[in-house]
């Protein structure tokens, strides 16, 4: 990037400080994840001032801390280079604190601490490695269980030797006062896990994972809910295949809509899953089963288009980016925005606004189409026919055929 005469003169004044390096490895991946080129120049005289400030103020690079950008925000600048003033701006900081993480993650500031890891964090870690290596969950889903833990611990207490089917199951019940049953139940989940984990260990009682109460969830009660194929296609219609948004958008709701995928599918996508040749998708759901589907000739297609005009030139074999700086492989929140946004535009009133909107829809278009029971768990991954069957109960038309008539005035 070309620097005047007068860029050129300021930074030879303020490399007072070893951060000099730093700022130009900082800048350029600025430019590598797609900032712009005046975000840049901005970070990169940012980075300059405080590296500047830090060599006036005789502060190390790695004493860095919260403290130091505290100090750095309130002091009376008269920095070469920069305007007299007596403080920055918020803004300012926030960008100065962007700087710090990327020196931290390069392993430039060492961030302090004034208290050590408490025993029972260390041991909530240790049974997320557990996890890790013998439930096959995935991180999100080790990581919830982690945080769930932690929250019940201060009711449970630091001595898990001492705890009985009592405090478990009081603990529990407590927290259905706090927070939603559908929450509780996920709670209760992670308890149990954490339990045989400390059971496992000689640390606890074996078998107390029993006495955590089950949290009563009929989730096969009541109907799926779906959009039909009609508003299906004005969802997708409302993509611009001319933009790379568009294309990348048009692509995962065509995915979503034919194949019934998880958000979770989406975003995991890598370049290798994809089988050209023989047509087909290969997808890692839950319990890490790998499955083979076959991929439509639309979703096929939009996908070719969005790898050769819509997907940007970045490292990495993940499938799906924002296309925003800086660029990154999307999030489970990212696929949920995409198809709101997209019912929004095609003007739906969906009963939902979420990817499993689209996985509902397409259950119910293969079994509305003729498809078995069998065929459509196969395709949506299902561990369980009873889930399958789930959908069986839109087809009002099949129903009617085997619905007695009323008794009546009958009684019972």
């Amino acid at each position: 990037m070309a620097k005047t005469k007068e860029d050129r003169c300021v930074w030879r004044r303020m490399r007072a400080n070893d951060l000099v390096p730093w700022v130009a490895e900082f800048t350029q991946h600025l430019s590598d994840t797609g900032y712009t080129a005046l975000t840049v120049r901005s970070f990169g005289a940012l980075a300059r001032h405080l590296a500047h400030w830090l060599a006036l103020a005789k502060v190390p690079a790695t004493d860095i801390d919260e403290a130091v950008i505290r100090r750095f925000a309130r002091h009376r600048c008269r920095c070469v280079g920069r305007h007299r003033q007596t403080h920055v701006s918020a803004r300012y900081v926030r960008r100065v604190r962007r700087v710090v993480a990327f020196l931290g993650e390069r392993g430039i500031v060492r961030h302090k601490t004034t208290s050590t890891v408490p025993e029972l964090d260390r041991r909530v870690v240790e049974f997320q490695d557990w996890l890790r290596q013998h439930r096959g969950i995935s991180e999100k889903t080790i990581d919830r269980h982690g945080r769930m833990v932690m929250r019940l611990l201060p009711a449970l207490g630091n001595r898990p030797r001492g705890w009985d089917a009592h405090l478990v199951r009081e603990v529990i019940i407590a927290e259905t006062k706090r927070t939603s049953r559908a929450h509780v139940k996920s709670m209760a989940m992670a308890l149990r896990g954490y339990l045989r984990f400390l059971s496992a260990h000689g640390l606890c009682r074996a078998g107390l994972e029993h006495a955590v109460p089950i949290i009563p969830q009929w989730r096969l009660s009541t109907l799926p809910r779906y959009i039909d194929a009609t508003q299906i296609e004005r969802l997708i219609a409302t993509c611009d295949p001319t933009t790379p948004t568009g294309l990348r958008d048009r692509a995962i709701l065509l995915l979503l809509a034919r194949l019934g995928l998880r958000a979770g599918d989406i975003v995991s996508l890598r370049l290798g899953d994809f089988d050209w040749h023989q047509g087909t998708l290969s997808v890692r759901g839950k319990g890490r089963r790998e499955t083979r589907l076959p991929l439509p000739q639309d979703a096929g297609d939009a996908m070719l288009a969005y790898l050769e005009r819509g997907r940007p030139h970045v490292a990495g074999d993940w499938v799906f980016f924002l296309l925003n700086a800086p660029i990154r492989p999307l999030s489970f929140g990212v696929v949920t925005s995409i198809v709101r946004r997209a019912i929004r535009k095609a003007g739906i009133n969906a009963p939902t606004k979420g990817a499993r909107l689209l996985r509902h829809s397409a259950a119910t278009a293969m079994l509305r189409g003729g498809a078995t029971l069998d065929m459509v768990g196969a395709v949506l991954r299902h561990r369980s026919l009873d889930m399958t069957a789930h959908y069986a109960k839109v087809d009002v038309a099949m129903l009617q055929q085997i619905v007695q008539p009323w008794p009546g005035d009958v009684r019972c």
